[in-house]
């Protein structure tokens, strides 16, 4: 299975030239460490931060310098500060091509829940509503499993809706996958040492498999 260091290299593959692309709280923000120097790209924080570089060196940190989930980061030469209002004008007003969230479930239609579990203490949804409902491209950096071993790749979403048929791929620990616009996980590429059997046996939705998956590469 693929570390989150890992899940997050293979995702930084997606990344195209020109694109501004938005990072969600845990696993996505490691992206951004393993976006290759030849593509221009523009990170954004929703919290006001266009220009975010890789998490800094200890030498390097500024405790006034955070992103949306409070981790210390880096500016980019050419970076602006700006207040949420601005920031959520650029992502209500499609400007943001690329999001990456964590979630708690996906559905094979590409609904997604990352937001709350029901009786636990939740601070807000912060901007994912906006930034799925928004996002030119939405991809998934999630684990296949929960702790307890039950499949997060569901038919239908258990936990409340953070939006409705919008994933467009996820990178889990075990496997590439994509939403089908008619619904179901189209299994793209497995991890390195997973097979099929696993994936199939952990993936409760509805998943599509071609007669050959390769493994993933991870440069």
């Amino acid at each position: 299975m693929l570390t989150k260091e890992q899940i997050a290299q293979r995702i930084a593959q997606e990344v195209q030239n020109g694109q501004y692309i938005n990072l969600g709280i845990g696993i996505p923000t490691l992206v951004a460490n393993y976006i290759p120097k030849s593509l221009d790209v523009v990170l954004q924080s929703e919290n006001g931060l266009l220009g975010i570089g890789p998490f800094p060196s200890e030498e390097m940190v500024d405790p006034d310098l955070i992103n949306a989930g409070k981790q210390t980061i880096t500016m980019v030469p050419g970076s602006v500060l700006f207040n949420s209002a601005e920031s959520f004008a650029m992502i209500r007003g499609g400007h943001v091509h690329l999001t990456i969230l964590g979630a708690m479930e996906v559905s094979e239609n590409g609904d997604i829940a990352n937001w709350k579990i029901p009786g636990k203490m939740v601070k807000g949804m912060g901007g994912a509503m906006d930034l799925v409902a928004s996002a030119e491209n939405i991809i998934v950096a999630m684990q296949h499993c929960s702790k307890d071993g039950q499949s997060k790749l569901l038919s239908k979403c258990t936990l409340p809706i953070t939006g409705i048929k919008c994933v467009k791929k996820i990178v889990s620990d075990l496997a590439v996958l994509e939403i089908l616009p008619e619904g179901g996980f189209l299994l793209k590429e497995r991890a390195p040492g997973v097979s099929v059997e696993e994936i199939k046996s952990k993936t409760e939705g509805k998943l599509i498999v071609p007669d050959s998956v390769p493994e993933m590469r991870l440069s």
